[in-house]
């Protein structure tokens, strides 16, 4: 809460009891547990978006080893100025690295203990998996995993703890958890059947005057996204929103855009912050507090491995010995090796949510292959990661498609598939919703899709075409149109990261060029 504010809510409680009576007036102020004039240093450190990365990759960068003896050191040096340190996290723990995705992220929360998280924020992808396993990472942790905003249908109650608070010394703080309203369209909308995620400002709204009651800090723990002056586009409002239209939050420790956040975005009086992805950075904010008023002294994003992504920073023994158990046993199922690449396929985030890329026609042309489908459609969202140059693994396949769908089936008329096309083909940029296609080529402008052909040839009106698309766009996710109550719609069983092993196992010397984007025109 900004000083301006304090302030302000100060004077209106004082001149209403003076209205009153002075007895009354002593009865409305929150309780006082803080020492005055006694300076009070709380650090807060915050990580985001982990997405599996326990263990550093292949040019030894990151990992949770190197990150504990950052905040080791980050505790040490802050305990001896005679402050206290929160750490916390904006949430997915999960899925993004094969090793991690195939033990459930337990590693991670595992590693998430050693390294003392305090919080952390539910976020989307923590429902990638089935609400069983979600309630055992939840045993796992030994922090409070926090949403507020997400509801059981059937009890009316939070899923997960609303808040958790902490006390140093008198100082009170609290910390609520919020999550975005699109997971059920961004993750399997089965694991998330009969839970409500209600909007976060209207919760955060109530949540907040009960807070302050209670504390005299409040941190939003989110996963909700950063986006620059509120701009969300087709995203659910993010933490800007939230900010803009919540009084009271001094904190907001965001996650869900992967933003790097090297200064603070302060709106209405809220400090927002956001540490990238993957555990590169630790995020660091260092404030004052005296007397009821809340200071930002400063804040940095420190890498974990120097600003140049060279390891510099030793990795803790004690974390080591913890997580290699978990790294040997699933590197014996993931390192084989299932083929030979030429040039990198792209699959990063930056492209696959913004254009059509080579590794999307690859991964249409090997659902085709499987299925015998006459055209294939994909979501950038559900690409996870590029295909370096080189030997191609299994690791690497289950980090591209980490999320096990299966490949669907749909079997459409030519007037269904140009429907079903006019909604997907205007999926907007900068979404995961975005489309790509192989066996079908169209022009994309002024909201229509036109010139389209199928394997070449004109639509035929009247023709049957079968179409191949994953488990997760064909159950309506991205807000894609649900395809599962069609009588043509068929789930092969087949999870797609097996498909594409096979595929490249079949074509085992893969040539970037034969893969490249062809037949959409967008303009």
């Amino acid at each position: 809460m900004s000083t301006v504010n304090r302030s302000l809510k100060l004077f209106t409680a004082t001149a209403l009891a003076i209205s009153v009576s002075a007895c009354s007036f002593l009865q409305q102020q929150p309780e006082v547990t803080y020492v005055k004039d006694q300076v009070y240093k709380l650090t807060v450190l915050h990580t985001n978006d982990h997405h599996g990365r326990f263990w550093q990759d292949r040019k030894g960068r990151w990992g949770m080893a190197a990150r504990l003896t950052l905040v080791n050191q980050i505790r040490e040096e802050v305990k001896a100025e005679g402050g206290n340190v929160l750490l916390l996290s904006g949430g997915d723990v999960n899925t993004g690295v094969p090793e991690s995705d195939l033990q459930e992220a337990e590693p991670d929360f595992m590693g998430m203990n050693m390294l003392g998280y305090d919080a952390m924020a539910i976020g989307n992808h923590e429902f990638d998996n089935s609400r069983e396993i979600l309630m055992q990472q939840e045993k796992w942790a030994k922090f409070p995993m926090l949403a507020a905003n997400i509801i059981d249908e059937k009890t009316g109650e939070t899923l997960f703890d609303p808040y958790t608070t902490f006390e140093f010394n008198g100082l009170r703080v609290a910390v609520m958890g919020l999550t975005t309203t699109d997971t059920p369209e961004q993750t399997n909308p089965e694991n998330t059947a009969g839970l409500e995620f209600r909007t976060p400002v209207d919760v955060a709204s109530k949540l907040v005057p009960e807070l302050e009651k209670k504390a005299d800090i409040i941190i939003a723990s989110t996963h909700m996204g950063h986006y620059k002056n509120g701009d969300y586009g087709v995203n659910a409002p993010g933490d800007v929103t939230l900010a803009r239209n919540v009084d009271g939050i001094d904190l907001i420790i965001g996650g869900h855009s992967q933003d790097p956040l090297f200064e603070p975005d302060q709106q209405n009086g809220t400090y927002i912050v956001q540490a990238h992805e993957w555990g590169k950075y630790v995020g660091r904010a260092d404030f004052e507090f005296l007397n009821g008023d809340l200071k930002l002294v400063d804040y940095k994003l420190i890498p974990v491995n120097g600003k140049k992504g060279k390891p510099t920073l030793a990795q803790n023994k004690e974390m080591l010995e913890l997580l290699k158990p978990y790294k040997d046993k699933a590197s014996e199922l993931i390192e084989v090796k299932v083929g030979e690449l030429d040039e990198r396929l792209q699959g990063e985030r930056s492209e696959v949510r913004f254009k059509p890329t080579n590794l999307a026609v690859l991964l249409n042309r090997a659902f085709m292959e499987k299925t015998g489908a006459d055209f294939s459609v994909m979501n950038g969202g559900g690409i996870r990661a590029s295909l370096d140059e080189g030997e191609i693994t299994y690791k690497d396949v289950l980090t591209v498609l980490p999320f096990g769908n299966t490949v669907t089936t749909t079997e459409l008329t030519g007037q269904e598939v140009i429907d079903y096309l006019t909604v997907v083909a205007l999926k907007p940029t900068n979404s995961g919703a975005y489309a790509h296609f192989e066996g079908a080529d169209m022009t994309i402008a002024n909201g229509k899709v036109s010139d389209l052909t199928i394997g070449g040839e004109t639509i035929d009106l009247n023709k049957t075409y079968k179409m191949a698309i994953l488990s997760f766009s064909a159950g309506g996710g991205d807000k894609y149109p649900n395809l599962k109550t069609k009588s043509g719609f068929v789930d092969t069983g087949f999870v797609d990261a097996d498909v594409l092993r096979e595929y490249i196992e079949n074509h085992p010397q893969i040539k970037a060029d034969q893969f490249a984007p062809e037949g959409v025109i967008r303009l």
